[in-house]
């Protein structure tokens, strides 16, 4: 279970370690382009939306327990 757990975290730091930063007018057009999705969807979030959002918390979470190993 052991080997599975670092096999994952592993595999999860270096994705992690090969994307680039985005700047913040690059992350400014995503917000827009994501609000706009969601005026024209009634108000509520896409499909697509909510799964990057999700996948953004995970690579903030990963980004996180890497910078803790390190310490």
């Amino acid at each position: 279970m052991k080997r599975i757990i670092l096999t994952v975290l592993c595999a999860a730091v270096l994705l992690v370690a090969a994307c680039e930063k985005k700047g913040p007018m690059e992350r400014a057009g995503e917000k827009l382009d994501e609000a706009g999705r969601t005026l024209k969807n009634g108000g509520e979030k896409t499909p697509a939306d909510k799964v990057n959002d999700a996948a953004t918390d995970v690579k903030k979470d990963v980004e996180k327990a890497t910078d803790d190993l390190k310490k």
